[in-house]
């Protein structure tokens, strides 16, 4: 497995992000819809943070504590008006 590396949230306008789906099974990416769901509802909610583990472009392996504000078909947005797209997210809990 590759290394995860923390990131802060302000630093992800820094990253280049692939058009590539992540997960591999159908599965997989139902168990990411609904646990992206459970995480803005505990943000906008409880104010709750989560750990988003994401790839990037360069296959690089980043995880990043954050309130997720809402989810779209393409891509979650954060504070401050950042997003990571959907395709990326490989873990939240």
């Amino acid at each position: 497995m590759k290394t995860v590396e923390k990131i802060e949230k302000e630093k992800i306008t820094e990253l280049k992000f692939s058009k590539k789906e992540v997960l591999e099974n159908e599965v997989e990416k139902k168990r990411r819809n609904f646990e992206l769901m459970r995480a803005q509802a505990l943000g906008n909610l409880l104010k709750n943070k989560v750990n988003i583990t994401f790839e990037t472009a360069d296959e690089k392996i980043y995880q990043v504590s954050t309130t997720v504000w809402a989810v779209g078909a393409e891509y979650v947005s954060l504070k401050q008006n950042l997003f990571i797209p959907v395709n990326a997210i490989l873990e939240v809990d």
